[in-house]
């Protein structure tokens, strides 16, 4: 699942990310502008996802992207693998692992740098 977190309303980045993804040949849900850490924790628990993209280029990636982490693990979602993107400061990077999202990429990222990621680090959990 890739999302949109808070006011930002640049979409661009995440669709060409959500497409590249898909293309992949990988599943696939994009949760569109303007969502809540919430909204996005809920959607990712229900949908049962294996990852969750999140994508913030307002500056407010140091406030929603720990705080989706944390509903995650609040609601049982500790397997769910987070990383995100955007307009994010190499020196706020460390303390985004920390919080929890375990790959950062900022402008400029191939769209198979992401793949290859997500393809080395996301496993579908089995049952």
């Amino acid at each position: 699942m890739v999302s949109k977190v808070g006011l930002d309303g640049h979409d661009r980045g995440i669709k060409v990310v959500a497409r590249a993804l898909r293309d992949a040949g990988m599943e696939v849900i994009y949760t569109g502008l303007h969502q809540t850490p919430e909204q996005i924790a809920n959607a990712a628990i229900q949908e049962d996802v294996d990852a969750v993209g999140l994508s913030c280029l307002s500056g407010a990636h140091m406030t929603l992207f720990p705080r989706v982490a944390e509903l995650l693990r609040e609601q049982g979602g500790d397997d769910i693998v987070v990383f995100g993107g955007g307009i994010i400061p190499e020196a706020d990077i460390p303390a985004l692992q920390e919080a929890g999202i375990q790959a950062i990429f900022t402008p400029g990222a191939p769209t198979t740098q992401i793949i290859d990621w997500v393809n080395d680090n996301v496993v579908k959990q089995e049952a």
